[in-house]
């Protein structure tokens, strides 16, 4: 099994990712290249989730491999002092041990891999996609220009900080140690982004699930999120119908001789099917144009209407489809409160879905299932929850405010760990490890999935996601990971500048061992 526990987690994740990314992006119309830098910044960041678990129970198993060889006594010195190795519970492989050597290189290639993606890549193909231009050549300008506007304060803030230290005679910097400055800035900066997410993310996840066993409450929320989505799916209306107009009008200014023509194709294109075909009725293509009497609008102008459209009609389209989704919420959370009081005990729908729908699922699921679920178990199930989910949190909370003792060891999430490790019990460690990083990774990431900037950026599910958002997700994901990984560190006490302890630290760790020392010499 050595290794083969790596194998599989790499590959489930593999699909754990392309099955989120198809659920909020579409692959058929998002660019192959939006989709592969969304898909591989999902898919690093889960991997560090879940291989992280291994790595511990590794680390535990090495810790232990190397206590007992420097426990053996010395031949010629019989005064020595002799570590005691613990005879109950002898040194064994876990299931999933990890060769030496594997782990280092796979977390260096994993950290900084994803480093590349939020810094440097991400950025440039957010600016690329939401860029307006009708050219390859005109979308990458425009993409180092906005990069280069954005990165600009950054370096002028180093900049200042190298003059400082060149002037300063006390400091000697290197190459290193930059290195070290660095990846301190970022961690601080995903740090104090963790710290908003995770709160949010403690008290909405077992708020939302206590909520959900409320069916009147759900129902009026519901109500409400529809009359929110009307006015916004109203205003998504009007503006396209206003970037439309604009669009006519400069459909029937610029004729098929004009060289702007391709241009205004290309914005053609782009908009719905209906008005395609009312806009090459309403048009003359055999009209010459006439540069001297009329006034044609310049390229920046179509850039610019070009971005317009491409904003309205996902707008429209994404309202359009969550309307319709919504309003088949509203009628099911109607069909539950009617049929709660039903005496038959059989799930009776107002409007049968015209679509066949799957035989063994309907088989299982009939209605008496349905109506005992729904109208019964469904809500009781969603208050214990809420209250497992609660009890996490606070579990959470308190080992966040205590995690620097280690004298005595006040960490909830350190002590369990610590009590497997005296047993060298690694499948309850690995267990552990997984569900606590599992619960902090679902409290940052259900709120970046939750978080909604104006109409900027916001993760649509039912492959409504635009492709600025996917790569802005992609973005967040991979600054919030490495933090995340070692706040959790922390709270384990596996991390050694946590613990105060000379012990081989885990792999994820090592990767990052000489910057530490290299910014303490600093």
């Amino acid at each position: 099994m050595s290794g083969a526990a790596l194998g599989l987690e790499i590959v489930f994740v593999f699909f754990l990712a392309l099955f989120l990314l198809h659920r909020y992006g579409d692959f058929k119309k998002q660019h192959r290249l939006v989709i592969v830098g969304t898909l591989l910044a999902w898919y690093l960041c889960f991997l560090i989730v879940f291989i992280l678990p291994l790595d511990v129970s590794t680390t535990i198993y090495n810790r232990c491999r190397h206590a007992a060889a420097n426990s053996s006594p010395p031949e010629n010195n019989s005064t020595a002092i002799v570590t005691p190795v613990p005879s109950q519970h002898p040194c064994f492989k876990p299931w999933s041990y990890i060769p030496d050597g594997i782990m280092p290189i796979f977390w260096r290639v994993v950290y900084w891999t994803s480093q590349f993606l939020t810094w440097i890549l991400l950025p440039f193909m957010q600016s690329y996609a939401r860029s307006g231009g009708f050219s390859i050549t005109g979308k990458i300008k425009t993409a180092l220009i906005e990069n280069a506007i954005y990165y600009g304060t950054y370096l002028l803030i180093f900049g200042a900080f190298l003059i400082y230290v060149a002037v300063n005679p006390r400091l000697h910097l290197e190459w290193n140690q930059l290195q070290t400055i660095g990846i301190a800035a970022a961690n601080t900066w995903g740090l104090f982004l963790l710290v908003l997410l995770l709160g949010y993310g403690l008290v909405e996840i077992p708020r939302s699930y206590w909520n959900g066993a409320k069916r009147g409450y759900l129902l009026m929320k519901t109500y409400f999120k529809a009359a929110k989505l009307m006015t916004e799916k109203a205003d998504a209306e009007e503006n396209l119908e206003d970037v439309m107009e604009e669009v006519r009008k400069v459909n029937e200014s610029i004729k098929y001789n004009h060289p702007l023509r391709k241009c205004v194709d290309t914005i053609l294109k782009k908009c719905p099917t209906e008005y395609q075909e009312k806009m090459g009725r309403n048009m003359d293509d055999y009209e010459d144009f006439d540069e001297k009497h009329n006034t044609y609008p310049s390229e920046k102008s179509l850039v610019k209407l070009h971005k317009q459209v491409i904003y309205s009609v996902q707008r429209h389209r994404r309202t359009q489809v969550q309307w319709q989704i919504l309003l088949e919420q509203a009628f099911y959370l109607e069909d539950v409160a009617k049929n709660e009081t039903s005496a038959t005990h059989q799930f009776v729908h107002t409007f049968q879905s015209p679509e066949p729908e799957n035989r063994f699922i309907q088989y299982f699921y009939n209605p008496t299932v349905e109506w005992y679920w729904e109208c019964l178990l469904r809500p009781w199930f969603y208050r214990i929850l809420a209250v497992v989910l609660s009890i996490f949190s606070v579990i959470v909370v308190w080992s966040e405010c205590t995690f620097f003792s280690t004298t005595p060891v006040l960490s909830l999430f350190a002590v369990f760990i610590q009590l497997a490790e005296r047993t060298y019990n690694y499948i309850y460690i690995e267990i552990a490890c997984f569900l606590s990083i599992f619960f902090l990774s679902i409290c940052v990431y259900s709120t970046v999935f939750r978080i909604r900037v104006f109409n900027y950026y916001y993760l649509a599910s039912h492959h409504q996601t635009d492709a600025y958002s996917l790569l802005f997700s992609g973005m967040l994901f991979c600054r919030l990971t490495p933090p995340l990984c070692l706040n959790f560190l922390g709270l384990t006490h596996m991390d050694s500048s946590i613990s105060h302890k000379n012990t081989q630290p885990t792999a994820y760790t090592s990767v990052s061992m000489a910057r530490k020392q290299n910014s303490l010499s600093l």
